[in-house]
């Protein structure tokens, strides 16, 4: 027998009106409060009663949008594109935040928000391929990243490319011993992704890569990077550049080094992945891979349309949008172009 509000509501020691909340994105709930009742939906299979829905006009016009961080910059920055696009459509866009949780993603997965959406476009980090084949859930979906499924639709960057352009500036600076901070081997396929990349750079140079100037980090966020610019400046042999995994990793990284003294770029030089528009008013300005997130939100929205238009099933398809380097102070000095 299927569980039910009243089940979640008994087990997680709550009102079903606290469900109902955590279930509808409504109400203000406690984050330990929420954590526990979306725990126990887990663990009971629960699904929303979707009957009200189909007993409307057909759709919802909202689509939901399932990104990790709602405050990291480049996520915020995509939404906005998002949420102009959808607008065409005549769409409302509700934003979701999973915090790379891998019991949140599963939630988005299996359809917790069903029944208030038309449509899903969404960004894992933590989810494999397994829990892609176990989900049930028919609404539509386009994902956002890395390739870990063939069942849905997907617009992404390569961040293997991504990285290894931002490696391989560093090394025509003339860089020898250049530092990862944040990517390094991981089940995450963006986290691994860009490590290969920085990895087969130095290699395709003849540089050997050191485990001591790999700094992984779980969470990519300023106070990461700063943290691992601690780390690296103990070293007997200090790095001469940095590779940083995301644009908040750079700047933390920034800070720490002006911190410790250390000139950028004349004794270290440092790139990031993202360009945020933070990078570009930092002091140094900070050099960053770009993705086309204008290009990357109107082909994940114009899928999603076509998914919820189209009568006839269609395989899955998959979208590589396009990035550039563009050279700022913390590489080129006082000399910056784009």
């Amino acid at each position: 027998m299927a569980a039910s509000l009243k089940d979640v509501a008994e087990r997680a020691g709550v009102s079903i009106k606290t469900v109902s909340n955590v279930v509808n994105g409504t109400g203000r709930v406690g984050v330990a409060t929420r954590a526990r009742v979306e725990q126990v939906i887990v663990e009971l299979g629960y699904r929303p009663n979707v009957s009200a829905r189909s007993l409307r006009r057909g759709r919802s016009g909202v689509i939901a949008l399932a990104v990790p961080e709602i405050a990291n910059p480049y996520f915020a920055e995509l939404a906005e594109l998002v949420v102009k696009e959808a607008e065409a459509h005549g769409w409302t866009v509700l934003i979701d935040q999973t915090e790379s949780d891998p019991d949140r993603e599963r939630l988005v997965l299996q359809g917790i928000r069903s029944h208030l959406i038309d449509g899903l476009l969404f960004v894992p980090r933590r989810l494999t391929a397994e829990d892609f084949a176990a989900r049930t859930d028919t609404t539509p979906m386009v994902l956002l990243g890395e390739r870990l499924t063939k069942i849905a639709d997907r617009v992404a960057i390569d961040s293997y490319a991504a990285a290894r352009a931002a490696t391989e500036h560093l090394i025509d600076l003339g860089r020898k011993r250049i530092a990862s901070i944040g990517a390094g081997e991981s089940e995450d396929a963006v986290t691994r992704g860009r490590f290969q990349g920085y990895r087969d750079a130095l290699l395709d140079a003849g540089l050997r890569p050191s485990a001591r100037l790999v700094v992984p980090r779980r969470r990519w966020r300023h106070q990461d990077g700063a943290e691992a610019v601690a780390r690296l400046m103990s070293l007997s042999r200090r790095p001469d550049a940095l590779f940083c995994s995301n644009d908040l990793l750079a700047h933390g990284a920034l800070r720490a080094l002006h911190d410790h003294g250390v000139e950028v770029p004349a004794e270290v030089a440092v790139v990031g992945i993202d360009d945020i528009a933070e990078s570009r008013f930092s002091r140094p300005s900070l050099t960053s891979v770009a993705p086309d997130k204008q290009h990357i939100a109107e082909t994940a929205v114009r899928l999603l349309a076509d998914r919820l238009t189209s009568e006839q099933p269609t395989a899955p398809r998959e979208f590589v949008a396009g990035f550039h380097l563009v050279v700022r102070e913390s590489t080129a000095g006082d000399h910056e172009h784009g």
